[in-house]
Formats: structure tokens, sequence, C-alpha cells
């Protein structure tokens, strides 16, 4: 096979890594509560439960990051990262006592981490334009696991017999039929993943040249014009076909080697703080209205298990659709677009929360009605804001340390997936001051990206025009004198 066979059979297999995510967190999710009941363990055990695990990614993802930066691999990270959700999974069968269960989640999420390393490997391995439609059928096969794992609770609750000393019920079955999963995917990984050339230095091509489309010349410019004339430019692109950063070769040779060195003029500048912000602010959003729909839904429309499990499914199916539209529109405008709309519609649905569902009016249908909607919108924004931030922020950050970049950014959504259920679970009756919040932050961050585009357009048209009055005086004098 040649590299672009290999590269788009090695796309699938991410695509099954992300999926397997995906059943994971919803075969454990429905039972890990009554688990932890079993093993008496008091009620905050089921937050620390779910929160280990995103806490062992967010600190693990930046290290595996670094690992693929310098190996300029991922199939051995992954590999090994694998280990651990194996080792994780299997504790979780185990069970034996609540602290093991807590430690099973913590082992499992170091797995996770290696998301840093797909990501920073889907970067180096897409062309700019094409890179958020990668992006977006990615993530849309994680949600695709989270649409079909509840399918698997259906055998799995029947579970009822002993694997020698250990026990396999309807709680500790998801345990050994994830590490199963999981074992089974590292021999898929062996056969069908390979580490293939970026794509900028197959064949002599060159990712960005000097002239451009213009949707492909708006991605380019940062979203943030800096005071600092010093400041470092980055792109991700490979370094040794195109002049695209300011740092010399010493320089990026020593970043490259230390990708902690100039940290703050990596990530504090001004388009990253932007993006990571918008990362942030989403994945807040999002888990904290994950955690206030299932007590809203109990206390309005009286939803049992039943319910509440069609709910997903069909918030399942329209954000697989929203994923895979965003795929279709990112070839048709430019990525900081797609964010605007996306952050638009996510205000759009708190605005509506807000007035709608805080203090629900008239009949059972209506309400039900207007929760519909509410939800509707939020998950149709939610597609738009992801891929496009993920896009945004592999164009302005370097390649060559694209994974312990994407390490970063995946450890602010961590953050984001810690602190969203915690900040909800405790104003589920004070709804108006938890939207109240969420509405704030996402107004914040949809004014600092408007202020982003619009002025560093108009600066980048500028240098443009001043540039080439400096080249071609002649048609310059030409052009001003008529």
């Amino acid at each position: 096979m040649d590299n672009h066979q290999k590269r788009n059979i090695t796309f699938l297999t991410i695509g099954l890594i992300f999926m397997l995510s995906g059943i994971e967190y919803a075969v454990i999710l429905p039972t890990i509560w009554r688990y932890l009941q079993i093993l008496e363990a008091p009620p905050y055990f089921l937050g620390l439960g779910l929160s280990a695990f995103s806490l062992s990614a967010l600190l693990t993802g930046p290290l595996f990051g670094v690992w693929s930066d310098r190996s300029k691999t991922t199939k051995s990270i992954i590999l090994f990262s694998n280990l651990f959700e194996i080792a994780g999974n299997f504790m979780y069968f185990i069970g034996y006592s609540k602290w093991l269960l807590l430690s099973s989640r913590l082992v499992a999420g170091v797995g996770a981490g290696a998301g840093s390393s797909i990501f920073g490997f889907l970067t180096r391995s897409t062309l700019p334009e094409e890179r958020a439609g990668i992006f977006a059928a990615i993530m849309a096969c994680r949600q695709a696991g989270l649409l079909v794992g509840p399918a698997f609770n259906l055998f799995l609750r029947l579970c009822d017999f002993k694997l020698g000393p250990f026990v396999v019920n309807k709680y500790t079955s998801p345990g050994i039929f994830m590490c199963l999963l999981w074992t089974l995917l590292q021999f898929v990984i062996v056969a069908a993943y390979w580490d293939v050339p970026p794509v900028s230095s197959e064949g002599g091509v060159i990712v960005l040249e000097l002239k451009q489309e213009e949707k492909e010349e708006e991605e380019e410019v940062p979203l943030i014009g800096s005071d600092e004339e010093a400041t470092p430019t980055y792109r991700a692109v490979n370094s040794d076909q195109c002049e695209t950063s300011t740092l010399t070769e010493s320089e990026a040779a020593d970043e490259e080697s230390n990708p902690f060195k100039n940290f703050s003029v990596k990530f504090l500048r001004e388009e990253v703080v932007v993006l990571l912000t918008a990362q942030f602010i989403t994945l807040f959003n999002q888990t904290a209205l994950e955690t206030m729909v299932t007590p809203l839904t109990q206390r309005y429309f009286g939803f049992g298990e039943l319910g509440n499990s069609l709910m997903y499914s069909l918030c399942g199916v329209e954000v697989i659709v929203g994923f895979f539209f965003v795929r279709w529109l990112s070839n048709k405008v430019a990525d900081r677009v797609v964010l605007a709309v996306g952050l638009v519609i996510c205000s759009a649905a708190c605005i509506w929360c807000l007035i709608f569902l805080c203090k629900p009016r008239g009949g059972y249908e209506w309400q039900l009605s207007a929760f519909i909607v509410g939800v509707f919108l939020q998950l149709l924004g939610l597609p738009f804001v992801a891929v496009s931030q993920v896009s945004l922020f592999s164009k302005v950050t370097a390649e060559k340390t694209q994974g312990f970049s994407q390490g970063v950014r995946r450890s602010v959504g961590g953050l984001a997936t810690i602190l969203g259920p915690l900040w909800a679970g405790g104003l589920t009756n004070n709804l108006y001051i938890m939207l109240g919040m969420m509405l704030a932050l996402l107004i914040m961050v949809t004014v600092s990206r408007t202020r982003a585009f619009n002025s560093n357009l108009l600066i980048y048209r500028c240098y443009k025009t001043v540039s080439v009055w400096l080249e071609y005086p002649i048609q310059a004098n030409t052009l001003t004198s008529r």
C-alpha cells in the first residue's frame, strides 16, 4: 500500500479508538452509582469517580504529547496507553472496594491522555483545508460510541455468573467487557495503524504557499493582533519547506527538545488564549447541562430510565448529524466563521433556557416543547464550536510541538469537565444563577472572538497592501494616482 492508503486506514483505526472511548463512557456511567452503593461508598464518591478519569487524562495528556513530539511516532504511544485502559477496566471488574473502583477510573484515564498524541498526528497528517473535516469525522465516532453504548447494556445487565473467583453481574460486566474490547483493539492497531510521513513532506508538497485562496488567507490570520513586535508567529506547517516562523533554526531545535521553553510565548498569546477559553467554556457548559438535565426531567416530566435513555439516544443522533454537517460546511466557509456560528447558537440556547426553563409556564406539552427546543439548540451549537476551535488551534500553534500543544488544549478541556458538573450539581435548584453564569461566559468569548476577527482582518489587509506597495512601487504609485 502507498502512504495515502495507509493514511486512510490509519484514520479509520483512530475513529475506532474514539468510538471505544464513547462506548466505555456509555456502558459504565449508568451502573457506577449503584455499583458504589453496593460497595458502601458515600454519595460524594460518584463525583470523585467521574472526575478521576478526567483528572488523570488532564495530567498525562501533555506528557504523551511531548513523547510524540520527540519520537515523531504515535503507534507505540497508543499501544502503551491502551494498557492502562485494559488494566483500569479490569480493576473496575474486580471491584472489591470503593477505593479500588476509584483507582480503576484513575488508571483508565491515563489511557485517554494519548488523545493529545493522536490529535498531533492528525495535524501533521492533514492539509489545513481538510483538517476540520477530518476532526469532525473523528469526533463523530466518539458520539457514535455514546449512541451504541446503551445497546450493549441490554445484554450486559443480564450477566449473572462466575468467572473463576470473580462475580460477573450487571455492575461488574461493563469492566470486563471494555477490558476485552481494548485488548482486541491492540491487535487492530498493530495491523492497521501506520505512522505515515507528514502530508507536507510527501512528494515535495508545500502546504502553505505565498499566495493562497482568500479563505486560506483568512485562516492563517492570527485571531488577535499583538502589540509586541518581537512576538514569534507560529503555524502548523513543516518549517523545512515554508518560512512561517521568525524563530531561527537553532531556536527551533532548542524548542523541539524542550517544549516547555517559551511557554508564555506559545500559549499566552491572545489568539491561543481565545481558543483555549472557547474550549473551556464549551465543555464547562456542556457537562453542566448534562448534570442538570436528569434532575430536571425527573422533576418536571417524570422521566425514568427508559425516558432518559431515549432522550440521550436522540441527542446522540443529533450530535452525529451535526458533526457531519460541520464536516461539509468546513469545506465551504472559514473555520472562524464556523466558530462564530457555534458561539451564537450556544448563547441563544442559554437565553432560551433562562426564559423558558428556569420558571416553566403553561401546561405539560408546552413545558416539554420548550425543554426539547433548549436541548436541541445546545446540542446544535456543540459540533460547530468543538470542530472549529480544534482546527484553528492546530493552525496557530507550532507543528514541531503539536502533540504537547494538543495536550495542553485537552487538559484545559479536562479541567472544564471536572468543574462543570461540580458547578451544576450544587445549583440544580438555582437555575437562574447556573445558566446566567454560563451565558455570561459565552458572551465573553463571543465578543472576544468577534473583536479578534475584525481587528486582525483589517491589520492583515493593511499589511498585505503595504507589502505590495513596497515590492511594486511603480504599480502602487500608478494605482494611487488613479
